[in-house]
């Protein structure tokens, strides 16, 4: 049996403000073709189909129109909820899905497979929606279920208990945050922010693979424990980051071996760090004129209107960053010690010009400019 493993599409998510809709359909378009062109049995989408709870109607026409094109294939499907999706809404839509396309949201149908036979017999899919431990404890009352771990231990308990039933090859699909992820991988908001804990690699034993979703770049965590990524870069951060997806074979005796697929990256992302004029460059522009662009300006003082000038040489740049790379040699002194020793009004503003400024205070021009502002406001005070 030959298997696809995709994770993370995030329907519907923006890209620093820019709509990336069109671009998914383009890189869904391609994984179609990859399912089609490589004989692909079953496509595994673990998790996070949309970005939001609350996705709007491009979002289901895009989801819609890609399940039936891989169904058209000849492909089977098996996606399961993401902790971005909302399984209500995903499952419904499940409700309207032709055969040999399954949905899982629900979290009482953990341990129940679904089962796709080829000429070795079946393989068994486990999918395991995402889990949050103070809704899903209701249906598992007898269980301490507090953190992810303990929850993602109890699911794949309902597995194992599975699998001893239902022999076969088994395949197990979750979303979550695995022990031994490199940490410089694209991560989720809710890893970032400390709000998943991480499950210990050990739980995932038994299946003969585990198709994994949450992490945006892929990883290998065992030769049968993977993160797929996500199709799309969302990010910067991602930026030095693979597109694709796992290619799954199975024999009669379980895992044969797994290959990467590349997927297409409709626009590609770069930094560009320096000197504004640096990063404004024939040069650069050149070769990054169809770029999503990230500028690093180091420039001591903060620039006018750098975005301005940024997007009339790179109509893509979609974020700018201020890192001066000069050190305040008045460092020693803090801002506040600097405002109580300061004595003029003129003093004072130095002071915070040379703090917002990496050290760097008013020039001559700036300081005729402060004591012609300072004395009319004292001449204003005088008359009234």
């Amino acid at each position: 049996m030959r298997i696809l493993h995709t994770s993370d599409w995030h329907i519907g998510r923006t890209f620093h403000g820019h709509s990336t809709m069109d671009a998914l359909a383009d890189v869904l378009g391609a994984l179609i073709d990859q399912v089609r062109d490589n004989a692909v049995d079953v496509v595994i989408v673990a998790g996070d189909v949309f970005d939001s709870a609350t996705p709007a109607g491009p979002a289901y026409t895009l989801l819609g129109d890609t399940l039936a094109a891989l169904h058209d294939t000849g492909a089977k499907v098996i996606v399961t909820s993401g902790n971005h999706d909302s399984a209500a809404r995903l499952g419904f839509q499940a409700r309207m899905l032709r055969d040999g396309i399954h949905v899982i949201t629900d979290p009482l149908s953990v341990g129940t497979p679904v089962t796709i036979d080829d000429a070795d017999g079946p393989v068994h899919f486990y999918g395991i929606p995402y889990l949050e431990p103070a809704i899903v404890r209701q249906h598992w009352a007898d269980v301490p279920l507090r953190t992810q771990a303990q929850t993602m231990v109890h699911a794949m308990g309902l597995v194992g208990a599975a699998m001893a039933e239902h022999p076969g090859r088994t395949v197990a699909i979750a979303h979550c945050f695995a022990a031994g992820v490199d940490a410089t991988v694209g991560l989720e908001r809710e890893v970032r922010q400390g709000g998943l804990d991480v499950v210990p690699l050990d739980v995932f034993d038994g299946p003969d693979y585990v198709a994994l979703g949450h992490i945006h770049g892929r990883q290998k965590l065992s030769e049968r424990v993977r993160y797929a990524g996500a199709p799309l870069h969302y990010s910067f951060g991602e930026q030095h980051k693979e597109r694709g997806s796992w290619l799954i074979d199975l024999d009669a005796d379980g895992l044969v071996q797994v290959e990467w697929l590349a997927l297409p990256v409709p626009r590609r992302l770069v930094t560009l760090t320096g000197t504004l004029d640096e990063i404004l460059s024939a040069e650069n522009v050149a070769a990054h004129a169809d770029d999503w662009v990230c500028a690093v300006y180091t420039d001591a003082v903060p620039q006018a209107e750098p975005m301005r000038r940024l997007k009339q040489r790179f109509a893509h740049c979609a974020m700018v960053q201020h890192q001066p790379t000069t050190v305040d040699a008045h460092q020693e002194r803090s801002y506040a010690s600097r405002l109580k020793t300061a004595v003029s009004d003129t003093e004072r503003i130095e002071a915070f010009l040379e703090h917002v400024r990496a050290g760097q205070g008013p020039s001559e021009r700036e300081l005729e400019l402060i004591e012609e502002v300072l004395d009319e406001r004292v001449i204003a005070e005088a008359l009234v």
